[in-house]
Parts: C-alpha cells; sequence; structure tokens
C-alpha cells in the first residue's frame, strides 16, 4: 500500500546539489577520537573556559525570561556594542540599525551573505588551504567554487596570481583572515591588491575574521573592507565562538552596507528566525570585558602554539607557524605516507592524538603532505598531547609495555 510505514526504506535521492558532498574529515576524526579515547586537536572544538560574565549574564537572561524572538538582525543592544567594537578594533564605522545583522554563527552568516547577494551558477573565488564550509555551503547555494592556491608556507597572495584566477563568471572572493587552517594574517598590500581587483571587475568581498583576536608576535588585524575602498562592496563576517569559547552556542555577525545588510537579514530571518535571544544577552556582557581579557588571550594561545611547534618538529614535522588562529599546519612528508589520512590515521591510532589530513583544505596533491593541529585546549591537555607527539613514531614501533587495551584493537601505545 502505498505510504504504509513500514513499507522498506526510502528511495528518494538527496538534492543533486548535495551530489560529492559529504562531512569533512574534520568532523570525522573528532568521532574517531571520541572513540579511541585519544586527544581531539583536530576540531577546532575550543573546549576552553568561558568568561564568567558571559555565562552569567546569558544565564540571568534565561531567569528573566528573555525566551522570545528578537529582529532578525538580533537584540538593538548586542547590536548597537558590536559597531562600538568595529569602530574601535575594526576600524569601521557601521549603523547598529541598518548594517549589523547577528546570525547562528559565522558559518550561518556566510550562509546567509551567500544566498542573499550570488545567484546560482555565479562564480566565488576561495583561496586555498581552504576551510571546507566556504566551498560546500557555496556548492549547496548553486555557486560555482573557484580556486586560488597559496603556496605554503607564506601563503603569499600577488595580484597577478588573483587577476589570473578570476574568471568571466567570478562574482565575489573569499577572504579568510587569520586564515584556517594556515593562521596566515593578509597584510596590506596583499589587501589592496584585492581592493584593485575587486573594483575592476565588480566583485564582492567576503571576509571572514573569526579568529580575529586571536593574532600573534604583535602583529595587528586588518579588515578588508577598510582597504581601497572596498566597504561598498564587503559583507565583513566575525563571530563571539573563538572570543569567548562558546562554539556551541552559534553567534555570530556581518558588517555590510545597508542594501547588502538588508538582503542578509532576509535570508538570516527565512533560514535561522533569529540568533538565540538569552545567548544574544550573554555575549552582550563580554563586549565589555577588559582588554587585559584579549592580551592573556593571545599571550596564552601564543605561548600554546610555541610549545605545540616544538613538539611537532620533535616528531619529524615541519610546522607552518601561524600568525593567528589556532591551528598549525604541519608537513609530514618526511613520515613516508602515501596520504595524509594515512598519516592522521596512524597519529591516532598509535599516537592517541587526532588531527584533520590536510586534504581536507586542497583539492590536489599538496594537502597530502599535511596535517592540521588545533591547539585551543587546557593547558594539561596541550601538554599530554605534546607528550604523546613527542614519543610518536610513524610506523608504530613504540609501545608502552604496560599500554591501556582497546576492546577489540590490542594494547594502546600512549
Amino acid at each position: 500500500m502505498s505510504g504504509t510505514a513500514g513499507a522498506g526504506p526510502a528511495t528518494f535521492p538527496a538534492a543533486r546539489r548535495l551530489r560529492g558532498l559529504a562531512q569533512s574529515d574534520i568532523r570525522r576524526m573528532s568521532r574517531e577520537s571520541d572513540r579511541l579515547g585519544a586527544i581531539n586537536l583536530g576540531q577546532g572544538i575550543c573546549d576552553l573556559p568561558t568568561p564568567g560574565v558571559v555565562a552569567e549574564a546569558a544565564k540571568a537572561a534565561i531567569d528573566a525570561g528573555e525566551s522570545t524572538y528578537t529582529y532578525p538582525e538580533g537584540h538593538l543592544a548586542l547590536r548597537r556594542a558590536i559597531a562600538e567594537k568595529a569602530a574601535r578594533y575594526n576600524g569601521l564605522t557601521v549603523a547598529p540599525e541598518g548594517e549589523v545583522v547577528v546570525t547562528a554563527g559565522a558559518t550561518g552568516a556566510y550562509t546567509a551573505a551567500v544566498n542573499a547577494l550570488l545567484d546560482p551558477g555565479d562564480g566565488i573565488l576561495i583561496m586555498e588551504p581552504y576551510y571546507g564550509y566556504h566551498v560546500n555551503a557555496a556548492v549547496v547555494a548553486g555557486l560555482e567554487p573557484q580556486f586560488l592556491t597559496l603556496a605554503p608556507p607564506e601563503f603569499t597572495l600577488t595580484e597577478e596570481a588573483l587577476r589570473a584566477a578570476v574568471r568571466p563568471t567570478t562574482r565575489a572572493v573569499v577572504v579568510c583572515t587569520p586564515s584556517n587552517p594556515s593562521g596566515k594574517m593578509f597584510g596590506r598590500a596583499e589587501l589592496e591588491a584585492v581592493a584593485r581587483v575587486a573594483h575592476e571587475r565588480d566583485l564582492l568581498v567576503i571576509s571572514d575574521e573569526i579568529y580575529e583576536y586571536i593574532r600573534y608576535d604583535d602583529r595587528p588585524h586588518l579588515s578588508p573592507a577598510t582597504v581601497g575602498g572596498l566597504w561598498p562592496r564587503s559583507v565583513t563576517i566575525t563571530g563571539l565562538s573563538k572570543t569567548f569559547s562558546i562554539t556551541g552556542w552559534r553567534l555570530g555577525y556581518a558588517l555590510a552596507p545597508e542594501p547588502l545588510a538588508r538582503a542578509i537579514a532576509l535570508v538570516n530571518d527565512l533560514y535561522y528566525v533569529c540568533a538565540p535571544h538569552p545567548l544574544q544577552l550573554g555575549v552582550l556582557a563580554g563586549f565589555a570585558l577588559p582588554s587585559a581579557y584579549f592580551t592573556e588571550m593571545r599571550e596564552d594561545y601564543q605561548r600554546k602554539r610555541d610549545r605545540l611547534c616544538d613538539a611537532l618538529t620533535a616528531a619529524g614535522m615541519s610546522p607552518v607557524v601561524p600568525q593567528g588562529a589556532y591551528y598549525v599546519l604541519a608537513d609530514v612528508s618526511e613520515w613516508g605516507f602515501g596520504t595524509a589520512r594515512d598519516a592522521a590515521t596512524a597519529l591516532l591510532e598509535h599516537g592517541g592524538v587526532a588531527s584533520v589530513p590536510g586534504s581536507a583544505f586542497y583539492r590536489g596533491a599538496t594537502g597530502e603532505n599535511l596535517l592540521r593541529f588545533c591547539f585551543a585546549k587546557e593547558d594539561t591537555v596541550v601538554e599530554e598531547a605534546i607528550r604523546r607527539i613527542r614519543r610518536f613514531r610513524p610506523r608504530g614501533d613504540l609501545v608502552d609495555a604496560d599500554a591501556r587495551a582497546i576492546p577489540g584493537r590490542g594494547p594502546r601505545p600512549w
């Protein structure tokens, strides 16, 4: 009988635009890490403590019954705080009533932007190594991802290479600074090149700046929208997940000229309605944190970065020391594995540390020599991961006599 429950598995296919897409190796390695009880330096979970003032403000908002929808563009008090921060930190003058949209994470801001401002079939230029969501969210929106490969270890962007990568169908370019996964921070000369090409070719510039506060060696953060007159054709995306260690709260925002922001807010409403109301009030309190909070955060991350890079070198890898964000790409070609996934699996199963294969960030062979490590962890966790990495031998020939057993898999060598 048609429509009878239990009549067998559904055969209705997924949408054609999903063909070839799957959850990334970032998610896969997290699942494998949990299964084996390893230390997860793969996914950027950022399981550090949330600032007390942020958590308490969210709790107070819940207790006060702040449980209804906000406007799709977000709570006005939060938008005003965002506008003030944008002027002070990013050098951007934005109107909280028309040029700020609070979203369900920075990923939600990106998804709303590409669906609001680009049409199916448009090309979107993405630099690799890339954050996979920039590619896959564009595919689901019906866009054509186009790529410009930046070479490690400097990942320098040249105007010549950018011009060569732009096609007749290209309508937008994505700039991620500080970059996930490379830690690259684009300098003024590079962004001026982006501005010249964007003006000449009438391109939208989408900048993902979620790691804007996590930067090293006193290097300043530079928002692309402030360079070369880019603001009228820019969408600046950032968020609170990394800054306040609240990746599960899903709070981000987009800054854009009013016509662009209005379209983004419309799509944000259609997809998400609004970001969680009490959590918006929680992060609002975070905007009042003293500058010392951000200074200490940078110093803590830089110390972890340096310790981890030393350990990766000791284990026979060649780390690319990041300028910002909390990831390290490391070359593992000396290990002799055929693929990055093989190398990551060996380190996970025989070293007890999860990483992400570099192939998750590249289309071609370059990624097969790389692993990505995340150091947004408590000091004790980072130190234990460092100990395991230093002890790891690529062929798994170092096994403790008293190692704990993995059911059905033999002893744990860590």
